[in-house]
């Protein structure tokens, strides 16, 4: 898997589409959100932060958009921890939106990132 080769694994595979029907008898398109966690940058995010587990797993996003066309979105970390205002994290969120950029360059080498 991409992500494993980027330092990445999945915690959690939430499959939107199942559950949707499941729980509200409704149909959606097939959408994934993968729990992605590289456990060496969530140890250092953690020692600069004791509370920055809310805004871990880093969330990547695989979605049917029609057309045959299939999307991978994934958050952006530097976005996420400007929130936080701890400037221990800017180096941790710089390596990991690297990275995460790096996994969908990878699997879409074409692709917008």
């Amino acid at each position: 898997m991409v992500l494993k080769r980027h330092g990445f694994g999945v915690l959690t595979t939430i499959d939107v589409q199942a559950r949707l029907k499941e729980k509200l008898g409704v149909e959606f398109r097939p959408y994934l959100i993968l729990g992605a966690c590289n456990p060496q940058m969530a140890y250092k995010a953690l020692q600069a932060e004791d509370k920055i587990g809310t805004m871990l797993p880093c969330n990547v996003i695989i979605q049917d958009s029609g057309d045959g066309v299939i999307e991978i979105s994934a958050v952006d970390p530097v976005a996420s921890m400007k929130a936080i205002q701890n400037p221990a994290l800017c180096e941790v969120a710089q390596y990991v939106r690297g990275q995460l950029k790096a996994v969908i360059a990878d699997i879409a080498p074409t692709a917008k990132v």
